[in-house]
């Protein structure tokens, strides 16, 4: 038996490296005063059929419970947040600055950056209409990738904002119903050949290419890149009307972020839902929201490409699995009295590991050497004493048994 097409299996590495992400988004979210939270992975149908568009709903894992519901796996979180505020929102004040990072699942073709489930950062804003709340959640997107090692020359935020296109076609007389096709279509625009993309556009290719190719900045792009700018990010952005995000609660602002060689998927993206929780309470309650989602399958990857970033990982991932103590029982007769003061180290926080079985001396310094532990203890002959080894420097010291958690507490 193997696993399905586009699901993985997480081995000790696998999850080495999974948990060195997670740690890295929950501690710049952290400090950005988000706080975290989380959704159910199951909901109804037609959460995702009313509020993403069409497109989603086609790569749902979506199937009839036993209880004769229309569920499906989560694809995304930004309907469920929504759900969820809908139901909350007198319990918190605002705005609200909440991160989640959980597992998500799309049934669509697998292509590198891309399978059929991944874990996701997702961070959120809500209840905040000022330009500020752009502002923050594009600082974090890159702060959270400055925390891998990741500079300017890495990575740029391509900004854009739907209202420029909105705007565009009220000026064109293109009717409302149109819009969601005409932005899907700008929305593939630089992933399909531009024959296709005129085609999808019709009588409007043409004034849709020249503003794409003009830049459309607005004003408030240019206030939101000024914002950035003062915080000293301005490097790593850049105005791009063509980025519009394919979904099709998007109203304001949108983004994406991409590496700089082109190589891979968009590595995150998001924007402004302003209608979304309104639509969601049936127009009881509206409030302004925005957020964004980066996935752990191509952050990987764009880690694993670049030297400096792969190191700083790998080396993160060596020091996080080493033990502080390894238990050398020389004699059985000890293996008692050891036992007892490992629990007593472990207790205090320590991570220190032993022989399950009786094995060689050698052997157990070898295991304790293969742990990365900082210093061994030899339960032998000595006995009420130990000896400490310092495996760093192989300097030895005779400690009484009942003065050893003083002395390791000075080591280490």
């Amino acid at each position: 038996m193997q696993s399905l097409p586009g699901f993985r299996d997480f081995l000790p590495d696998d999850c080495a490296r999974r948990n060195y992400i997670f740690a890295r988004w929950r501690e710049v979210a952290r400090r950005y005063g988000f706080v975290e939270w989380e959704g159910p992975p199951l909901e109804a149908t037609e959460l995702y059929k009313k509020k993403s568009g069409g497109e989603i709903v086609e790569q749902l894992f979506n199937f009839t419970d036993k209880g004769e519901r229309e569920v499906a796996l989560r694809p995304e979180l930004t309907p469920t947040l929504a759900r969820v505020v809908a139901a909350h929102e007198r319990e918190f004040k605002k705005p609200l600055k909440w991160f989640s990072i959980g597992q998500f699942f799309r049934y669509e073709k697998q292509q590198r950056g891309r399978l059929r489930e991944h874990f996701q950062l997702n961070c959120d804003i809500i209840g905040e209409k000022d330009l500020a709340a752009d502002i923050e959640l594009v600082a974090l997107s890159i702060d959270i990738l400055r925390a891998f090692g990741l500079t300017e020359k890495d990575f740029v935020v391509r900004i854009s904002d739907r209202e420029f296109w909105t705007d565009f076609f009220r000026g064109k007389n293109v009717p409302a119903e149109r819009w969601d096709d005409l932005l899907q279509a700008i929305d593939k625009s630089t992933r399909e050949p531009r024959e296709k993309t005129a085609e999808k556009l019709g009588d409007l290719a043409d004034p849709i290419f020249t503003a794409l190719k003009s830049g459309g900045k607005g004003a408030k792009l240019e206030q939101l890149v000024d914002g950035l700018g003062a915080r000293g990010l301005a490097n790593f952005v850049a105005a791009d009307v063509g980025i519009v995000r394919g979904l099709a609660y998007y109203t304001g602002i949108v983004f994406e972020v991409f590496d700089r060689a082109g190589k891979f998927r968009a590595i995150a993206g998001g924007g402004r839902y302003d209608n979304l929780i309104s639509q969601l309470s049936d127009g009881s309650l509206s409030l302004p929201a925005l957020g964004f989602a980066m996935g752990d399958v191509v952050v990987g990857e764009l880690i694993d490409e670049i030297p400096q970033t792969r190191e700083a990982m790998q080396k993160a991932i060596a020091n996080d699995r080493k033990i502080d103590v390894y238990a050398v029982i020389a004699k059985e007769q000890r293996r008692a009295d050891a036992l007892a003061q490992i629990q007593q180290l472990r207790d205090r926080g320590y991570r220190a590991d032993y022989p399950l079985t009786p094995t060689k001396v050698g052997r157990q310094f070898q295991s304790g050497e293969d742990l990365g532990a900082r210093v061994a203890v030899l339960y032998g002959d000595e006995w009420p004493q130990v000896k400490i080894k310092n495996m760093g420097t192989g300097e030895q010291e005779l400690v009484a048994g009942d003065k050893l958690l003083d002395r390791l507490a000075e080591l280490l």
